[in-house]
């Protein structure tokens, strides 16, 4: 977990300013949804995102 926070402040979080709760919760899903679990590559799962290694489990089984 503290990898995956140190990630999200470092690509996201430090280089926006939030007016409100609701921007910033709005971007954390998006970022978190869309991008780190459909499009990140993660190194821990041979450089391929989440969603493309889930799938691939689904196709061996």
């Amino acid at each position: 977990m503290e990898s995956f926070f140190h990630t999200l402040k470092t690509e996201l979080v430090y280089h926006r300013l939030y007016k409100t709760r609701a921007q910033a919760r709005r971007d954390l899903f998006e970022y978190i949804e869309v991008f780190y679990n459909r499009v990140r590559m993660h190194s821990s799962i041979n450089y391929m995102s989440p969603e493309s290694y889930e799938k691939l489990g689904q196709c061996a089984s």
